[in-house]
């Protein structure tokens, strides 16, 4: 285009140059015409109309020569004007009128343009549910209503009242009911449908249809760094949004120190407190990609890869069709109540390093990071960020271990390092069958 330009510039400096010659040629013709009329005046007068005439005939025929050969010049092969003449031209759309409220509109507010998390959670939000579980056997001393045990939170992926949500939110609860709140305030009792120990993922069903479903994304096309949410009921305030990014797509679960898993999660510095556990870990799509699993340390919180559910889904309904409800893996243990995590090098250096009040002698154990109210483990004084470091005489290094001690008869002395205290303390704890 910039080569078309030129030639058109430097032909019309050649056109024009050549224009003035011819100009000036013919401004001497119609000198010398004009000095030959002075000339004859001088020389016989006033002679007859008929020499004037011809004169002004004269010079019609020289303008008449000169147009005709600039024409030609013009047109001739040499100087192509009309072909270089023709440049493009820039096209231009018309603007179109905003619209009243529209958001891409430079008159909206900027709480409209760029409140990009309220636009997710406006779409998500309603497929989220608040999980309680009521303890049948005790009774809250002010309603006299079935006491919570514990609550956690879900998400619907069916339209007829199918919700996932974690495994540890609603087993190993007995003597409980499973109560879920939709997001518009009904509440419903809640059946387990489906479980699965290894990847902690249950489903609960309850009687309702036509319900709003979360959508379901790829957790494989995550990158560290994307903005996501967390939508769920820590402590029990049900509807609790928390934002972040993705710290690590791929968190090993030998890294957390969690035997028997195989899996690995998703980190992200979304707050996830209590609570907040079966709760969907959503994109800037709307798009679950993961399930809020557990909590560290404040800015480390962990969830399961969505692609992990997709599979545990497609699994629960080809046993649902064989007419198998329920399915549990593994030896029966006794119920103690609490959550814990496994205390590897690299955990250990981190929360050295976030709490100067974690003690640095602690070599291995595991972290209590939640305790189920009312159950045997708070009964007996455990609280959440206790580290347990022995058991009945053995040595505590991984969770697997608690596990094999809850496999025995009779109760389990537990011994306890609290952050802040100058000793060690003792428990004695009673797991229910």
């Amino acid at each position: 285009m910039l080569r078309s330009i030129y030639l058109n510039v430097h032909n019309s400096r050649l056109i024009f140059s050549n224009v003035s010659k011819i100009s000036s040629h013919v401004y001497l013709c119609m000198s010398c015409v004009n000095s030959r009329k002075f000339i004859t005046a001088e020389s016989v007068g006033n002679k007859s109309r008929h020499n004037s005439r011809g004169s002004y005939a004269f010079i019609l025929g020289a303008a008449l020569s000169v147009g005709f050969g600039l024409t030609l010049f013009v047109k001739s092969k040499k100087h192509k004007l009309w072909e270089n003449l023709h440049l493009p031209l820039p096209i231009v759309s018309a603007a179109s009128a905003f619209l009243p409220g529209d958001p891409d509109s430079p008159n909206s507010r900027l709480s409209q343009r760029f409140n990009f998390i309220a636009d997710v959670v406006e779409k998500c939000a309603p497929s989220v549910v608040y999980i309680e579980i009521k303890d049948q056997r005790r009774l809250d001393f002010f309603s006299g209503r079935s006491a919570t045990a514990s609550s956690g939170s879900g998400f619907i992926v069916h339209e007829d009242g199918l919700i996932l949500t974690n495994a540890h939110v609603v087993i190993d609860k007995p003597n409980c009911s499973v109560q879920v709140k939709l997001h518009d305030g009904q509440t419903f009792t809640g059946s387990v449908e489906s479980v699965d120990l290894k990847s902690d993922l249950a489903t609960v069903r309850i009687p309702c249809r036509k319900l709003p479903v979360m959508p379901l994304g790829s957790s494989s096309k995550i990158r560290p760094g994307e903005w996501v949410v967390a939508i769920g009921s820590p402590l029990s305030l049900s509807n609790t949004i928390t934002a972040g990014v993705i710290s690590t797509v791929n968190r090993d679960s030998s890294e957390l120190g969690l035997r028997g898993k195989d899996m690995q999660y998703i980190q992200t510095d979304a707050a996830i407190t209590f609570g907040n556990s079966g709760g969907p870990l959503v994109n800037l799509d709307g798009e679950a990609i993961g399930i809020n699993s557990m909590k560290v340390t404040p800015g480390i919180s962990f969830a399961i890869p969505i692609d992990y559910a997709k599979e545990f889904l497609k699994k629960s309904v080809d046993n649902r069709v064989k007419g198998e409800s329920k399915e549990k893996k593994g030896v029966v243990r006794r119920f103690m109540g609490i959550t814990m995590l496994t205390l590897t090098p690299e955990i250990l250096v981190e929360l050295q390093q976030r709490n100067h009040n974690f003690p640095t002698d602690v070599s291995h154990g595991i972290l209590v990071w939640k305790v189920v109210i009312g159950s045997p483990a708070y009964n007996a004084g455990l609280r959440p960020g206790d580290i347990v470091s022995i058991i009945n005489g053995q040595s505590v290094y991984s969770a697997q271990d608690v596990y094999k001690a809850l496999e025995q008869k009779g109760s389990l002395k537990v011994n306890v390092i609290r952050p802040g205290a100058s000793k060690g303390i003792q428990f004695e704890v009673v797991p229910e069958d």
